[in-house]
């Protein structure tokens, strides 16, 4: 063990408690029994079966209310792996349930027994016939493949609100639909064709034309049975005219069984079938979609109504004006919504009654916009809106800013009311379809069965489709609650089907949670017939048990999660999962969901339980080391958790007494500890030029393994040499600007090669060059952002360095009358925003008269008007850092990079390279997997320049690429370099 490894007894939770009923046993401490585990391993290698406590507790929590551990957990790579599961499991009597992002909200990608992640390995988009249709793998989010088909004019048919998170599989097997999508646009609709693995192993391609006979070949039984089937139904007018009905409206309860109306042959009915079966029929392993015209002229308007039922009354015109999507929000969601960031903050005044209606109208070009806006005039005059509250315009805007809001607003329904339900309550998600024309007597009656059970619930859905989704929020932990819920599902159930005959599941798939109330809406001979089916393609039930079926009639109640308090800033997580695809760690350790649903298992342990001690050993570098810090979590939150802040905190709960000590001597001398820093650097360049880079990794890594690898850096060739000792000479006289050089930017010096320009220099140069000098104060040395703290958890140091540079800088500006340009976007940050909590109360008033400006955003927005671009390059890549996204500075990034560039590419895949400081150093193991994807897409061509504006953001991604980054500001001082020189 290493001298200073931290003592994992210090995460321990410390607040009293009882074990929770529902908190993982004793028994399953050791993770994966014998012989499951050796056995496994053996058939997929040590990388691919994930068997620890940890592992089985964070993969054992979903999006959904419920939770279920698995046994283990598997990561197959290709189809190879994938039959090979299947293969195991049929012999060993075994089930499996595939998982993807774990968005789903009914707990149909939760297993007791084989859980198959197959997100992580089953990612890409390759786009066909000039993006009319795109071949995806399952793992892919919706979201990164609309930004690949962007770019050809092009957007899938499905759009649900968890884009930024939900994969493509998942969306098929759930045929999940969104806002748009309705019956026409969704996935049984789109799809072209499918490849999937059935339960035997088998493969089948819908796209070969050979399919249907090499199906037969393989499996003659399933294909006798599934024309048998298909022959039973078509002889049943009544049951076949039922059919067609039920899929008049939306529904994704139970198996589609208009696959057998629509299929010629065992492969078409398949196909259908696939869509929406939950995993239960097979892993679908590719899709290839027709994809959707992208109309791009967008008209929307947020309408306030008095109430929901009018509200609701209003769709149908809006529907027959042609728009596109007109969701609905009760008064519960418009005032939960004030926790995402940019609404407005008076809707958490609203009136209760209020309900608003999100109307929106695309067209591909401005004729079309604009007889759409005549229609929609034509509607409001006829409509009775109110203003409730002074930010309310009730107008139609093409604003694509304001837009966004309305949108963001609406898409965190679930997160942003789920957020703010009372402490330590399960959220339940319900959603449930009738005929449009019904929706307003459906509110109404919604409301008052809510109330009769007590519930304050919120309302929100897709208007146009008649489709709408609830929120109910209750203590999973308490059994009269618990049955509270049950009377209010039963009577929930009897009101949609007996008065409406509506579908109890519009989008969100059958789930654990409708299945019990499958036949209540399919009558006995449909759901006889769904058995059936499931009989002929899974003889022996080994893919997903009680997912869709469930004869239990209280399937819906075994499972259920209690929620127990964690710390506050991760207390409202109702486990969404929509930070995962953000996070650097994602497919290394944990991702942020991970870390709270971890952090949670721990609370409803026993103090000093086994299982509480196996997390606690795997936390600390699972959770907490390889967590980079960047926080990207908190801006994909819909409410803003932010669990890079917690693992911070995590940090300083570890550091003893003497460390946090260290940490504060650092600080007050860090005049001494950059220069030894930059004499560092230089000596240990000088013996890498004499190939002695392998003794340096080597020294490094024995150094990490007997002290402690959180605190002793890698050494890594690519780290650059020292910066030069002088910064450039500038003048305060006249100065536009104070330029502040990042520590890091004094310590390491830029890329080697043309054009040879410091970044200090360029910055200079290109101010100069502009008319507005900036002037680099003397005394710079010695002060620092105070990140290098902060992200490690030293409270101390961070306290000291925050009030030093923010006196420094008061001082520096004339106490705010310049601005304050720094050049490394993370320092940009933690001197705007990052520091303001440490300081003192004097500092605080000093600070708010600062203008802290990133250097990308002083060259974008006041040099780059007054500069000549005198010769280009041909392409650029860009890198947009973690930082930019905080500050949202991206866009001047590319803006600097396209007046430098005839092409700038900004990759699909770019996220946080990790390298977070000296994080990638310390750990780069976790670079490697945070860059894995950009540089692979960055690496699928060449380009003539590759930009970011962070130095060590351009280390690490140098080192992922083999290319050498640089900032943005050097190729902009080399763009304007007057010719000749």
């Amino acid at each position: 063990m290493p001298l200073l490894e931290p003592d994992p007894e210090t995460l321990r939770p410390r607040t009293a408690r009882a074990p929770a009923p529902d908190r993982v046993t004793d028994g399953s401490a050791a993770g994966t029994p014998e012989p499951l585990r050796s056995e496994l391993t053996a058939l997929l290698g040590a990388d691919k079966v994930l068997w620890k406590i940890s592992d089985l507790v964070r993969y054992a929590s979903d999006a959904s209310p419920y939770r279920f551990l698995p046994r283990v957990v598997l990561v197959p790579e290709d189809l190879d792996d994938v039959s090979a599961i299947l293969s195991y499991a049929h012999g060993k009597g075994r089930e499996v349930v595939f998982r993807a992002a774990g968005t789903s909200l009914n707990g149909q990608a939760q297993g007791e027994d084989i859980l198959v992640d197959v997100r992580r390995q089953w990612t890409g988009i390759e786009v066909l016939d000039d993006g009319a249709r795109a071949r995806i793998r399952p793992g892919t989010t919706v979201l990164r493949a609309n930004a690949t088909l962007a770019r050809y004019g092009r957007l899938l048919g499905p759009d649900p609100a968890s884009a930024i998170a939900c994969t493509v599989g998942g969306v098929v097997a759930n045929n999940a639909s969104g806002m748009t999508a309705g019956t026409t646009r969704n996935s049984y609709r789109t799809l072209a064709s499918l490849t999937f693995v059935l339960p035997s192993g088998t493969v089948v391609d819908t796209a070969d034309p050979a399919a249907d006979e090499e199906l037969a070949h393989a499996e003659p039984q399933l294909c006798a049975g599934l024309l048998a089937l298909k022959a039973e139904i078509e002889a049943d007018e009544e049951l076949t005219v039922r059919i067609r009905a039920k899929y008049a409206i939306k529904n994704t309860n139970g198996y589609r069984l208009d696959a057998f109306l629509d299929g010629a042959t065992p492969v078409q009915i398949l196909r259908g079938l696939m869509v929406g079966s939950e995993g239960t029929f097979g892993f679908i392993s590719e899709t290839v979609f027709d994809t959707l015209p992208l109309d791009r002229r967008i008209t929307s308007a947020l309408l306030f109504f008095p109430s929901l039922t009018a509200a609701a009354a209003a769709v149908p015109r809006f529907n027959e004006a042609g728009a596109i999507a007109v969701e609905l929000m009760d008064g519960n969601t418009l005032r939960a919504s004030v926790s995402v960031k940019g609404v407005p903050a008076d809707w958490a005044a609203l009136p209760r009654e209020t309900a608003a209606l999100l109307v929106e109208f695309r067209a591909p070009d401005e004729a079309g916009q604009e007889a759409f806006e005549e229609a929609a005039a034509e509607v409001l005059r006829g409509l009775d809106l109110v203003v409730p509250a002074a930010s309310v315009t009730n107008a139609f805007t093409r604003d694509a800013g304001t837009i966004a809001g309305y949108w963001k607003a609406r898409k965190a329904f679930v997160t942003a009311v789920g957020g703010s339900r009372p402490s330590g309550t399960t959220l339940i998600t319900e959603d449930f379809a009738v005929p449009p024309d019904r929706l307003a007597d459906a509110c109404e009656a919604l409301l008052q069965l809510q109330s009769r059970h007590g519930f304050d619930a919120a309302v929100a859905g897709h208007a146009a489709h008649g489709n709408l989704h609830f929120l109910l929020a209750f203590d999973a932990a308490r059994p009269d609650d618990v049955e509270r819920y049950d009377a209010f599902m039963q009577e929930f159930c009897a009101l949609v089907v007996d008065r409406f005959d509506g579908s109890l599941k519009a989008e969100h798939a059958t789930g654990r949670n409708i299945a019990p109330f499958l036949e209540r809406e399919w009558g006995p001979r449909a759901t006889e017939l769904m058995w059936r089916t499931k009989q002929v393609i899974d003889p022996e039930g080994v893919l997903a048990p009680r997912i869709v079926l469930d004869r239990d009639p209280r399937a819906h109640l075994r499972g259920l999660k209690t929620i127990p308090k964690v710390e506050a800033v991760a207390d409202p997580c109702i486990e969404c999962g929509f930070c995962e695809p953000t996070c650097p760690s994602e497919d290394l350790t944990t991702t942020p969901r991970q870390r709270i649903v971890l952090r949670r298992e721990m609370m409803r342990q026993a103090d000093g339980s086994p299982v509480e001690a196996g997390l606690l050993d795997a936390y600390g570098y699972d959770a907490v080391d390889t967590c980079a810090g960047d926080s990207t979590c908190k801006l994909a939150c819909p409410v803003g958790i932010d669990t890079g802040a917690m693992m911070k905190g995590f940090r300083h709960l570890r550091h003893t007494p003497r460390e946090e000590r260290i940490a504060a001597l650092t600080a007050k001398n860090f005049r001494l500890v950059e220069a030894s820093a930059r004499l560092a650097v230089a000596a240990g360049n000088a013996i890498g030029e004499r190939g002695g880079d392998r003794l340096l990794e080597s020294v490094t890594r024995l150094a990490r393994r007997a002290v402690r690898p959180d605190l002793v850096p890698e050494w890594l060739p690519q780290l650059p040499g020292r910066a030069a000792r002088e910064l450039p000479r500038t003048a305060r006289v006249g100065a536009s600007a104070v330029y502040y050089p990042a520590c890091v930017n004094r310590i390491f010096a830029g890329p080697e090669g043309p054009p040879g320009t410091s970044l200090a220099e360029a910055l200079v140069a290109v101010s100069e060059r502009a008319g507005k000098p900036v002037w680099i104060p003397e005394d710079v040395a010695g002060t620092c952002c105070a990140t290098i703290w902060h992200s490690k958890g030293y409270d101390a140091g961070n306290r000291i360095m925050a009030n030093r540079i923010v006196e420094a800088a008061w001082g520096w500006t004339a106490g705010g009358t310049l601005p304050l340009v720094v050049d490394a976007s993370s320092c940009t940050l933690g001197i705007a925003e990052e520091v303001v909590p440490y300081l003192t109360e004097d500092n605080r008033a000093l600070h708010r008269e600062l203008t802290v400006v990133d250097s990308l955003v002083w060259a974008a927005d006041e040099l780059l008007p007054e500069l000549t671009v005198s010769r280009r390059t041909g392409s650029a890549v860009v890198h947009p850092t973690c930082s930019m996204e905080h500050l949202g500075d991206t866009e001047q990034l590319r803006v600097l990079a396209e007046a430098c560039a005839d092409e700038v590419t900004v990759p699909d895949d770019a996220g946080c390279c990790a390298f977070a400081g000296d994080r990638g150093m310390l750990h780069k193991e976790l670079t490697d997997a945070a860059t894995a994807k950009e540089a692979a897409e960055v690496n699928s061509r060449t380009y003539d320049a590759y930009l970011s504006a962070n130095r060590m953001c351009e280390i690490g991604m140098e080192r992922a690429t083999g290319h050498p980054y640089r900032s943005a500001l050097i190729e902009l001082e080399r763009a304007t370099r007057p010719p000749g020189r």
